[in-house]
């Protein structure tokens, strides 16, 4: 049989992550200085029926912080 122990460890611990990012995106979502997903420069189109709304600065500014943080942290 195959140890399944530290896979278990692993989905338990992205759990976690996940659920304390998503309280911080909700604690960030009221700070009234801190408007992230509605930067300049991100496409909003929004017609009678249909609205299409794509993130691109958002995407790229999330990015650059996240290579940051993570060459920061596993830097060998």
């Amino acid at each position: 049989m195959n140890d399944l122990g530290p896979l278990a460890k692993l989905l338990i611990a992205m759990g976690l992550f996940l659920v304390a990012l998503g309280g911080l995106l909700l604690i960030a979502s009221k700070l009234p200085y801190l408007d992230i997903g509605r930067l300049p420069g991100d496409i909003y189109i929004k017609k009678e029926r249909f609205t299409f709304y794509f993130p691109i600065v958002t995407c790229i500014v999330l990015s650059v912080v996240l290579t940051l943080l993570l060459n920061l942290f596993f830097r060998r």
